[in-house]
């Protein structure tokens, strides 16, 4: 068996949800999700984010985004690849180059009235071998979590301090 599809069947996977009720209306909420550089106001400092594709990207299925991150003190790139793209719905981007052994990360959006929830679904793998278990409990899946509730805070921050239409010169 090849070296990659023996680690794909080896490899636990691990989901992450995340729920956020956002008190804007889905097309400004979606707007600013389809803007990628809006990624770097949504990441923690301590990734030191950075996105290398030329601003602005067109934002739909097949487009790829690169990034440049430090995780664990150490420089990577990574590349996205938008898999899904159904405006005010849903989108999704897959790792196709960076830290994990499996990235999949899908963006939901639903009105409730004159707000919109957003759920982040995340499917991920993490390498280590025999000592995944360990690296994850002890590192990954904080570091995740960490991630994912310092962007609900700026959510939260920069879509209380918009005004109506804000957003939409967004792509």
């Amino acid at each position: 068996m090849h070296e990659l599809c023996r680690d794909f069947f080896l490899m636990k996977i691990h989901t992450f949800r995340k729920r956020t009720l956002i008190e804007r209306p889905i097309d400004d909420v979606f707007a600013f999700f389809s803007d990628a550089g809006n990624l770097e106001r949504l990441t923690p400092s301590f990734l030191n984010f950075k996105i290398l594709t030329p601003l602005p990207i067109e934002m739909k299925q097949g487009a790829l985004i690169e990034y440049q991150i430090k995780l664990f003190g150490i420089k990577m790139r990574w590349l996205t690849e938008i898999t899904n793209w159904e405006p005010n719905r849903r989108f999704s981007d897959v790792q196709r180059k960076g830290p994990y052994l499996l990235w999949d990360h899908e963006h939901r959006f639903r009105r409730v009235g004159n707000s919109t929830l957003m759920v982040d679904t995340v499917r991920y793998a993490v390498p280590g071998g025999i000592l995944e278990p360990i690296a994850h409990r002890l590192f990954v899946r904080r570091r995740v979590q960490e991630i994912f509730e310092y962007r609900e805070r700026a959510i939260a921050k920069l879509f209380k301090s918009a005004q109506a239409g804000d957003f939409a010169m967004c792509n």
